[in-house]
């Protein structure tokens, strides 16, 4: 009598250990959730807001750290004029921007 009291006690332990353990398991997705995907998800559809708000004589600062005015804007690639030579123009991605000023903000 007294083995099988035992032997459910331990098996009502073991259930309760499964269920804390399915908790913990949800409790790590939801931090990784909210402190890691959420955000960048956040940063990224901020980055494509303000892409899609670039237009013409906006002044943009590049991954690499040049300034430098758009000349021109298609769908994946923008010419951008860089310094006051007006033979440097050079295409690159819309993805190698990182901050637009607009040329109308003064």
């Amino acid at each position: 009598m007294g083995i099988l009291l035992s032997e459910n006690a331990a098996a009502g332990t073991a259930a309760g250990g499964g269920i804390i353990m399915v908790v913990y398991i949800v409790m790590i997705f939801a931090f990784i959730y909210f402190f890691m995907i959420r955000p960048q998800k956040k940063e990224q559809k901020k980055m494509a807001a303000m892409l899609s708000t670039l237009e013409i004589n906006d002044c943009v600062l590049t991954n690499s750290g040049f300034y430098g005015i758009v000349i021109d804007i298609t769908d994946d690639t923008v010419i951008v004029e860089f310094g006051n030579n007006k033979n440097c123009r050079i295409p690159m991605q819309k993805s190698a921007i990182a901050q637009v000023e607009k040329a109308n903000a003064e």
